[in-house]
């Protein structure tokens, strides 16, 4: 088990803001949204506390869509199974950038002040983004240690992975979650905050492994 928090300051990619707010090659920011996210993005340090934690787990055993997860944890879903058939290993993770930045964000709304709410809420995603490549760092530094390589990062509610597969990554995770919460309904709190996989295994295998080079799905938020 490794679980840690950071404190550094966090370098806010505005561009990648931009696009969370749903500006790309069709959609031009105005000055005033471009000037709000750069104001935001230079003084956000004091309401984003990240925190992550991750353990690395045996793979027991692929049958169909299932795999078997030492601990008890099954995972179901043909695209995390296709992988996973090709891993020792399986690092699983959950992060977050805390929840003081979601309360500003409530608050802004409350007050009527949705752009600014809209714009805060995107920097949020971007910080969770940013934490995400972290954590995945740091665990292709323990599998190159050991000669292997990772795999893309996989999050409950990509491709055919369910939602409701939540349950079992925190179950995985045990006691040590890095402060964030499953509700009923499979939702994290804080919001912004990420969980999911990371493959470990042969690099030429794993490093390789992409489902969206064979899905026709092209406006998924997730295609890489």
């Amino acid at each position: 088990m490794s679980a840690s928090s950071i404190r550094n300051e966090f370098g806010i990619d505005t561009e990648q803001v931009l696009k969370h707010m749903g500006y790309g090659t069709d959609g031009v920011p105005s000055a005033r949204i471009e000037s709000l996210v750069k104001e935001y993005a230079d003084n956000i340090s004091h309401l984003i506390e990240p925190s992550y934690s991750y353990v690395i787990r045996d793979v027991n055993v692929v049958r169909g869509s299932r795999v078997f997860i030492e601990g008890s944890v099954t995972f179901r879903s043909n695209i995390i199974a296709q992988l996973l058939e090709q891993c020792q290993k399986v690092a699983v993770f959950v992060l977050t950038v805390g929840g003081r930045l979601g309360e500003v964000v409530r608050q802004l709304s409350e007050d009527g002040l949705m752009v600014q709410a809209a714009v805060l809420d995107a920097i949020g995603s971007d910080a969770a983004e940013t934490l995400a490549h972290v954590v995945q760092d740091i665990v292709a530094k323990e599998a190159e240690a050991e000669g292997l390589g990772i795999s893309l990062r996989f999050s409950p509610g990509y491709c055919d992975w369910k939602v409701s597969q939540q349950k079992m990554v925190f179950q995985a995770m045990g006691d040590d979650t890095a402060g964030v919460c499953l509700t009923s309904g499979c939702l994290m709190v804080p919001q912004k905050s990420i969980s999911g996989i990371i493959g470990i295994g042969p690099a030429d295998k794993v490093e390789s492994y992409n489902p969206c080079l064979t899905c026709n799905k092209r406006d998924c938020i997730g295609r890489r």
